[in-house]
């Protein structure tokens, strides 16, 4: 393929369990492209099954960048994502491909496309405390803190989003200033690159719970106990981490420690699932000019081509 504009950069976004890997894999041949993962979750690795990454067969016939590239011990912030997908954009592009960035981490395709606002770094012992009290309390209280002291925050940030919120009192801690003075203070590192945003997701709602449910009960065929099973005998990872908090690993985890019982944690697990699923579904209808795609229409693969290249000419 000659390159006669400048290549785009496709953001493939959706909810969980609407068929991105699918229609990604699909672009990669057609286009051609390289698939970059922008998922919080799938960087762990030893966490194949919880977060539903791609499998074996898959990977090999697309790989994925970003993908087991830490340890469920360790942390990768907003700023780390958005230097290294910079990196691999570059990369591709330099190899005349279509980067492909696909996953469900809305905030890391929010900074990648706005940039990062320039505020005060984690505190590792603010943190803890801040995470002591969430335990303690839970959300509701922690937000009605934070409605207090940045009303601006408060509205965007959802009770269960739980990173967020620590992260908004942790900023006003540490600086005295609400979070949302330093979003409206200036970003730096947007992307100077053209972006075409697609969102994909089935027509109704209900289609999209029948998704969900499936894949869990796909996930427990597979084999997700036992997998967070080793996980916990590992002994070094805790309900705290971030790597821990992906949707169906905590409700595992209390069903192994007895607090639950198996019913009780597949409902849990699925409800928990659908909770991510519309939270994502209300960044992407706050998303300019986003290109919505039916996760079920017969002719998916044909309909994002036009819209890709709609926005930039191709030629074999």
């Amino acid at each position: 393929m000659e390159q006669q504009q400048p290549l785009p950069v496709v953001f493939l976004m959706g909810p969980t369990a609407s068929g991105k890997t699918d229609l990604a894999v699909e672009l990669q041949d057609a286009l051609p492209g390289e698939i970059v993962s922008v998922d919080s979750a799938m960087i762990y690795r030893g966490m194949d099954i919880v977060t539903a990454k791609p499998d074996a067969a898959t990977l090999s016939r697309a790989p994925h960048h970003l993908i087991d590239i830490r340890d469920p011990t360790e942390s990768y912030s907003v700023a780390e994502f958005c230097t290294d997908a910079d990196e691999l954009i570059a990369g591709i592009r330099s190899r005349h491909r279509v980067p492909l960035l696909v996953g469900g981490t809305m905030m890391y395709f929010k900074a990648l496309q706005d940039g990062l606002a320039s505020m005060p770094e984690a505190d590792p012992v603010v943190r803890s405390e801040i995470e002591a009290w969430f335990e303690r309390d839970g959300a509701r209280v922690l937000h009605d803190a934070l409605r207090r002291q940045d009303p601006e925050a408060a509205a965007a940030i959802h009770p269960h989003n739980r990173q967020r919120l620590v992260r908004a009192l942790e900023v006003h801690r540490l600086s005295g200033r609400p979070i949302s003075s330093f979003w409206a203070a200036g970003k730096t590192g947007a992307v100077g690159y053209r972006i075409v945003p697609l969102a994909l997701c089935p027509a109704r709602r209900e289609l999209l719970h029948e998704r969900i449910e499936r894949r869990f009960h796909a996930m427990l065929e597979q084999g997700v106990i036992e997998e967070v099973a080793r996980l916990r005998e590992r002994g070094d990872l805790t309900l705290n981490l971030p790597s821990m908090r992906c949707v169906g690993c905590r409700q595992i985890w209390e069903y192994l420690e007895g607090k639950t019982g198996y019913n009780e944690m597949v409902a849990r697990g699925i409800a928990a699932t659908r909770q991510l699923a519309k939270r994502q579904l209300t960044w992407l209808r706050r998303w300019p000019e986003v290109n919505w795609l039916d996760s079920d229409q017969p002719d998916l693969l044909e309909e994002a081509l036009k819209i890709i290249k709609a926005q930039a000419t191709f030629s074999q």
